[in-house]
């Protein structure tokens, strides 16, 4: 029995496959060729629902939400990142007291990016700090 045992693992799954087996005769093989191919079709995606972005509210990013990009540039400097995907834009920031990344999006479509929220950070170790301070300190550089 114990024989049995250590074999029946193996022997079960080979059982099942015999019983798999045809009534013996050969498969004809259909050459592909001379069917015809169906012709492929392609539909548009639908139209994605426009997205209204949120605006960030917050005390200290006046002047910073609702900006274009070239407001925001002139405010601060040359931005250190000019990342576009679709139609949103990210532009970053940085000076020695933050790191501050700026997100614009259209709010409407075929409009101008603006921005509509605002993340800010310690360049030393990438801590989150006040976006408002950040925003002071690098105009101030």
């Amino acid at each position: 029995m114990r024989a049995f045992r250590k074999i029946a693992p193996v022997l079960a799954p080979a059982l099942l496959l015999a019983g798999c087996g045809g009534s013996g005769n050969a498969v004809k093989s259909v050459s592909t060729a001379s069917l015809p191919v169906p012709p492929t079709v392609t539909r548009p995606a639908p139209p994605r629902p426009a997205i209204r972005p949120r605006v960030m509210a917050a005390p200290g990013l006046e002047g910073v939400i609702g900006a274009g990009a070239g407001d925001l540039q002139r405010q601060f400097g040359a931005a250190r990142l000019d990342v576009l995907e679709g139609d949103a834009r990210k532009l970053q920031f940085s000076g020695n007291a933050c790191v501050l990344d700026i997100f614009l999006y259209p709010e409407s479509e075929g409009r101008e990016p603006t921005a509509t929220y605002v993340e800010a950070r310690r360049s030393s170790d990438g801590k989150e700090v006040d976006r408002a301070s950040c925003v002071s300190a690098l105009r101030k550089r």
